[in-house]
């Protein structure tokens, strides 16, 4: 597949991206080390992960953007099955102009979620069972979207996917069906002066919904009422320009990993809004879209979408705290 100029769209444009905002470490600061590429994957067969979810066993499910793929892939660097989604005739998604697989979920029992762009009637939430029977849609998403970030919320049956063309995190019951405009306002729209990618990353954590804004490099945490509606908007960190998606570290705290995508960066974003880098192109990161943390092993796919040299990959790494 040749490189061409809407491939930058999926997460972040090649923009100049502000200093990041350090602070002094504390006694339980984060500490990424001993990265290590498991992984290189096919530029031209549009294997370039997007998004990511763990199995038990540490393996990853990366969804390839580009080739209509989620692929298992093993600690080791072993691809060992894919499911490929149905392929759509002129394509016309917004800012990309071809059928992208993004945002990725998992369900305790195996069950995996994605979002599926296409700028048709097929855009929305796709269902894939253990069993191995073809993908399902679930729910359709408007096809002048770009639905990214996908997060689930098992223990209230809903599933959140961010669109960051529209600028809206959409809510869908588990079990499929209509979509509801859960959360919109001006902090998760796009700038369209830079890339058009306002709410991108999206995570459920401690009875809220945290999303990132690509154009506005801001971090937001969304409470969930007690009805399930969306509360008030709050920022809880600015400055990240370029952010992706990204991964908590803690279960009962505010502490983040962030692809930074643009600069080849990962971020720690800390609860006091303060974030530094931990790991860099150096470390073998080309354009990384997201971070997943099991235990003590941080995952970074990488996508590659801006680079001379294209390589896209997954990085582990060792977390452990000062």
């Amino acid at each position: 597949m040749p490189r061409l100029p809407h491939l930058a769209g999926i997460a972040a444009t090649a923009v100049a991206v502000g200093v990041l905002a350090s602070a002094p470490a504390s006694g339980d600061e984060p500490i990424v080390s001993q990265p290590r590429v498991v992984a290189h994957f096919d530029f031209a067969a549009g294997e370039t992960p997007e998004n990511i979810a763990l199995e038990p066993d540490g393996s990853a499910d990366l969804t390839f953007a580009f080739a209509r793929q989620v692929a298992n892939v093993t600690r080791d660097g072993d691809i060992r099955e894919r499911v490929t989604l149905p392929a759509v005739a002129n394509p016309n998604t917004p800012i990309i102009h071809s059928a992208i697989v993004t945002g990725i979920a998992r369900a305790h029992d195996g069950t995996l979620y994605v979002n599926y762009a296409t700028g048709t009637s097929k855009t929305g939430i796709w269902r894939i069972v253990p069993d191995g029977s073809r993908p399902q849609q679930i729910a359709k998403l408007p096809a002048n979207g770009l639905p990214n970030g996908l997060a689930l919320d098992e223990h209230r049956g809903v599933l959140y996917a961010a669109d960051p063309v529209l600028g809206t995190v959409w809510r869908v019951p588990v079990s499929g069906g209509e979509r509801t405009a859960w959360a919109t306002g001006t902090a998760l729209d796009p700038v369209p002066s830079e890339s058009g990618f306002g709410v991108n990353g999206i995570k459920v954590h401690d009875s809220a919904v945290w999303v990132s804004n690509t154009d506005r490099g801001t971090l937001l945490r969304i409470p969930v009422r007690r009805n399930g509606s969306a509360g008030t908007i709050e920022t809880r960190a600015t400055g990240i320009d370029g952010i992706d998606d990204f991964a908590f570290i803690y279960r009962h705290a505010d502490t983040v990993l962030a692809a930074v995508n643009a600069t080849s960066q990962v971020v720690v974003v800390r609860p006091d809004g303060t974030h530094s880098v931990v790991l860099t192109e150096q470390d073998g990161l080309s354009n990384p879209t997201s971070v997943a943390v099991r235990d003590r092993t941080v995952y970074v796919p990488s996508a590659s979408y801006f680079a001379t040299e294209p390589d896209p990959n997954l990085l582990l790494a060792r977390l452990s705290h000062r």
